[in-house]
């Protein structure tokens, strides 16, 4: 573990920028693939069918929108506190502080989740070790790569989105030749499983219960946003990022997705509980259970590594702004902010002993009271492009490197679009708890937004900073 212990500097000490080009476009395109892609898939193809193909594609045109207009802000004015600093210029302190601490909330959760899910992995080979023990020691090395510098989270990041790139890449490629029978032993398929019970087995309305299940693997997308900021070229890395966003989705998570309704019966159990090995098994690929641990494993580090990181920064921009503990903003001589990290570690691991301890209730709550926060922040994104636009074209209309589609037709539409995803997920029985709870949550920080900055509002400038190369 780095010793920090001598390398104190003021809070005042800004962030490195040490992320290389490559980091920030692997962090990218491998960013948007979690581990509920080759895992929770599963569920949603049971539960609606060759349809899903429909739920993924609703998710990600959200996806999609509320990137763009995320992008648009970042390009202009890149922040290490992303989409909460935006909220603090657009709408007003209450805002930036409210959902900053709901997107730390909800990636200190995740870092549980993660650490108790790689646990089990590697439990499955080393049974000696008890699994809170495996998941001490991830997180201990994950915490390791992100105090030493942000180039080694990066780094690490770099190799670990590779991994799930290719692994994708490969899947795609096999499963397309399956299904045109050109791999050995195989036979083409047509489209008898797409549509022989039907495109929609189990009804229209499936759809929008599939979006339920799916539109939460998308969480992720808006770190390249927090990364930017500690590149060299913050603004030309998040327009690229932004404008690459499309093809992401669509290759990565249709394109999967699509090969294993085609080539498989959206029935099958196997499917059902890992539709990533199923379809590995089905075109004759030998260990196909423990390739798919392996490449899971690497998705889980990943995303413990990135909701560290995340956790972390919008930490330390909370605490520049005044909104956390100034000792969050303290950082080590290589410019990480190490108290932030540690803080955002220690409550992980302390969600990963309740998780032990007190699954149905304490880590219950835990994982509820996180559940809806994805589209809290996608909808304040939304509404701070929207006034945050008008303030760009008035004072720097030539930092607008990226610009939102159809606006503010399409911003509106977004809310619109996210607000009745958070009406169905309130009559739906697994969603409501998930929106309650997470209201809860958010009218207690929003209680503490107000006592700090009453009815703030909006009326920074915009946030200096060079204009961006490429438009």
């Amino acid at each position: 573990m780095p010793q920090v212990g001598n390398t104190e500097t003021p809070p005042d000490k800004s962030l490195e920028q040490g992320l290389k080009n490559r980091h920030v476009g692997m962090i990218a395109i491998g960013g948007v693939i979690g581990a509920g892609l080759f895992v929770g898939s599963g569920a949603g193809i049971h539960g609606t069918g060759p349809a899903i193909l429909l739920s993924y594609a609703l998710a990600g045109l959200l996806v999609i929108l509320v990137m763009r207009m995320l992008g648009e802000m970042s390009a202009a004015s890149p922040d290490t506190g992303s989409f909460s600093a935006y909220a603090d210029r657009a709408i007003g302190r209450w805002a930036g502080f409210t959902i900053g601490w709901l997107y730390w909330w909800f990636w200190a959760v995740v870092l549980a989740v993660e650490a108790t899910a790689g646990a089990k992995i590697v439990h499955g080979w080393i049974p000696a070790l008890p699994q809170w023990t495996l998941a001490l020691i991830l997180m201990i090395f994950l915490t390791a790569t992100n105090l030493f510098s942000v180039g080694s989270y990066g780094e690490f990041e770099f190799w670990f989105s590779t991994i799930k790139v290719a692994a994708i890449a490969v899947f795609i490629v096999l499963g397309v030749l399956a299904i045109f029978g050109l791999l050995p032993g195989t036979d083409a398929v047509g489209t008898s499983n797409l549509t022989g019970h039907g495109f929609f087995p189990h009804g229209y309305g499936a759809v929008i219960t599939g979006l339920l299940t799916v539109v939460f693997s998308f969480m992720g997308s808006e770190i390249v946003t927090i990364a930017a900021g500690e590149s060299r070229d913050p603004g030309r890395a998040v327009t690229k990022a932004v404008n690459s966003v499309i093809w992401r989705i669509i290759v990565f998570y249709l394109g999967s997705i699509a090969v294993i309704v085609t080539l498989l019966p959206w029935s099958d159990s196997n499917v059902a509980s890992s539709p990533y090995v199923a379809v590995l098994d089905r075109i004759g690929i030998s260990g196909a259970g423990t390739i798919m641990d392996v490449i899971v494993l690497t998705a889980v580090l990943s995303c413990l590594n990135s909701g560290l990181y995340t956790a972390s920064r919008m930490a330390f921009s909370l605490a520049e702004r005044g909104d956390a503990p100034k000792a969050f903003a303290a950082t080590t001589a290589r410019g990480v902010p190490h108290v932030a990290i540690w803080v955002s570690v220690a409550f992980g691991f302390l969600a990963v002993i309740f998780d032990y301890t007190s699954p149905d209730t304490v880590f219950l709550f835990l994982l509820n009271g996180s559940g809806a926060v994805a589209l809290f922040v996608w909808a304040v994104i939304a509404v701070s492009q929207l006034r945050m636009r008008r303030r760009l074209e008035r004072e720097a209309p030539e930092r607008i490197a990226v610009r939102m589609w159809l606006y503010p037709y399409l911003t509106v539409a977004t809310i619109v679009g996210i607000a009745a995803i958070l009406i169905v997920m309130l009559f739906d029985h697994d969603g409501r708890p998930q929106v309650l709870w997470s209201v809860a949550v958010a009218a207690v920080v929003l209680i503490a937004a107000f006592v700090r900055h009453g009815r703030s509002r909006a009326t920074e400038p915009i946030a200096p900073g060079p204009v961006p190369a490429d438009r």
